[in-house]
């Protein structure tokens, strides 16, 4: 079982029998097994290391995000490579079109637009004309429908006075949390599929290390924001990002998702689309395999034959997430 934990608290950790080994002053000693660890996130200045959790983790294709003292990421840390054909992918990759990116962008901003319109429909019984506008849509993004579908998305989802930004008021920061566990899961699936997380379809600024990463996210972040706006009944939103909170956004990870013709696990559908884009940038087709509909919990998803094999764990992309929630230590 896939695992993302959170240690939000003064901790020391160390690698003990490939177990990550979790103490705290006047607590039990915890211990997850490394190979079951895919995102380890770090929120808290007393936590230290030895250098065999960072070796460790990226040896079990693990990643590590690291907040500072703000509580914002500091810092990503994945693994070099965890597939055998990396050099051949990477080769296909850097190889691909211009007009191969422009198609693939074209279908990951449609894709994000028609899940942008799911939510708005869940929450106020109509897309607001964003499935129209994924329609519209043209090679490369032409027209800059992406931020069309921003400007209408966000005042509809959570008023006129909201405005998306990363310093920006409640739920900012929750987005930003969830946003930043997503990308790094992204990371962590394009490099073990064997792309460059550096080298983007469209985003290409010199100073980002993960362009194709802030590509590839893009349509999965309706789920993020599903999650927080879902907390808002509850009082969940705060000034703060309290383990309540934090655990409720995480959660989105164990949420079934649509991709392709079954149902998997969020953080099993991103696998899904990293290994679909590989084979994109191989066999040179824009064929991409992305998310489109809402989430729903694992007891509410339609049981074809091939969804049962995917709930028992017949994948070959990944492995299926654990309850993260219970995993913010």
């Amino acid at each position: 079982m896939r695992r993302i934990i959170e240690i939000s608290s003064p901790a020391r950790l160390s690698i003990r029998r490939q177990q990550l080994l979790i103490r705290r002053d006047g607590k039990p000693d915890a211990q997850v097994p490394a190979e079951d660890i895919s995102i380890l996130v770090v929120d808290h200045p007393a936590v230290t290391y030895s250098q065999a959790v960072f070796t460790t983790l990226a040896e079990k294709a693990g990643a590590i995000v690291l907040c500072g003292a703000d509580h914002k990421p500091a810092g990503t840390f994945l693994p070099l490579t965890t597939n055998n054909l990396v050099s051949a992918r990477q080769g296909h990759q850097l190889a691909a079109s211009k007009p191969l990116n422009k198609r693939l962008w074209k279908k990951i901003v449609q894709a994000k637009i028609r899940q942008q319109g799911c939510v708005l429909a869940h929450f106020s019984l109509r897309d607001h004309g964003l499935e129209e506008l994924a329609r519209r849509v043209k090679v490369a993004d032409l027209g800059n429908l992406e931020a069309q579908a921003a400007q209408r998305y966000w005042p509809a989802l959570l008023g006129p006075n909201f405005r998306r930004r990363r310093d920006g008021g409640p739920p900012n920061s929750l987005l930003n949390y969830g946003y930043t566990v997503l990308r790094a899961a992204v990371a962590r699936a394009l490099t073990g599929s064997g792309l460059l997380a550096t080298h983007g379809i469209y985003h290409r600024r010199r100073d980002n290390p993960f362009c194709l990463a802030d590509d590839l996210m893009e349509p999965f972040r309706p789920y993020i924001d599903h999650r927080v706006v879902a907390l808002a009944p509850k009082g969940g939103w705060g000034d703060s990002l309290d383990q309540t909170a934090k655990a409720a956004v995480l959660g989105a990870f164990n949420d079934w998702v649509p991709i392709g013709d079954v149902h998997r696990p969020l953080s099993l559908a991103i696998h899904s689309s990293a290994a679909s884009l590989a084979r994109c940038f191989a066999e040179k087709h824009d064929q991409l395999s992305l998310p489109h509909g809402l989430a729903r919990s694992e007891e509410n998803v339609p049981t074809t034959e091939e969804d049962k094999g995917r709930k028992n764990g017949a994948d070959d992309t990944a492995l299926l997430a654990d309850d993260v929630g219970s995993c913010l230590i």
